[in-house]
């Protein structure tokens, strides 16, 4: 019995004396760490609360805008063909797209040259084209401005840090860790709202090129449609 007890007493030892670690939370390390890094911070978080706007808003609006009415230009057609401008656009009233808006365009110069009711419809896409890229460049100066306010926080949290460490009168691997984890901590934010504002904008950007190109194709179909006999 007594055997045994020797066998057991190291491990009940050790448990005994195993120290118990606390680890920081983000919010606690980034309250020590200084007003410069928490200014920092708190722009990195109106940056990405503006993207996160810009992202949504523009998302709902070029969706609305691409959602293509496959019986609008047949009802056109029938209207034009049968001599009702009014109903023609008066449907184009009724219907909110940038497509209906240029066609209700090119209704209103009818009578003119093609030449010119070309002009009219073009002029009123590229207006459209404007509203849909409204606040994409700002997602996009977003996507490389966060990445780099967050490395600057980071090389002034290194520079405090270290300065820390040299008026320090005993220097502890703790110390300077805890300043260098403050420090990254700005890059970490930085990196991953610049990652998320750069996918956001090329999602966007993509989907105003797939718009702008049901917006040439109905162009070139209201055009055709001008110029058919009869």
């Amino acid at each position: 019995m007594n055997f045994l007890f020797l066998f057991q007493t190291p491990d009940l030892a050790m448990d005994q004396t195993e120290p118990v670690v606390e680890s920081d939370n983000l919010l606690s390390v980034l309250l020590d760490s200084g007003m410069l890094t928490i200014a920092i911070v708190g722009i990195l978080l109106v940056l990405f609360i503006v993207g996160l706007y810009i992202f949504v808003e523009r998302y709902t609006t070029i969706k609305a805008a691409g959602r293509e009415d496959q019986g609008f230009m047949d009802r056109i057609r029938m209207e034009i063909s049968s001599g009702n401008m009014a109903n023609a656009r008066a449907l184009c009233a009724t219907t909110d797209s940038p497509v209906a808006r240029m066609v209700d365009k090119g209704l209103q110069r009818i009578g003119r040259p093609l030449r010119d009711i070309d002009a009219a419809v073009e002029n009123v896409g590229n207006l459209e084209i404007f509203r849909l890229e409204k606040g994409l460049s700002t997602l996009a100066s977003i996507s490389g401005a966060a990445p780099m306010i967050g490395f600057f926080g980071t090389v002034t949290g290194m520079i405090s840090a270290f300065y820390e460490m040299s008026t320090a009168e005993n220097i502890t691997p703790d110390v300077l860790a805890g300043g260098i984890y403050s420090a990254l901590l700005t890059t970490a934010a930085g990196l991953f709202i610049g990652i998320l504002a750069f996918v956001g904008y090329n999602l966007l950007v993509a989907s105003v090129d797939r718009v702008v190109y049901k917006i040439e194709r109905t162009t070139t179909e209201f055009m055709d449609l001008l110029q058919e006999p009869g």
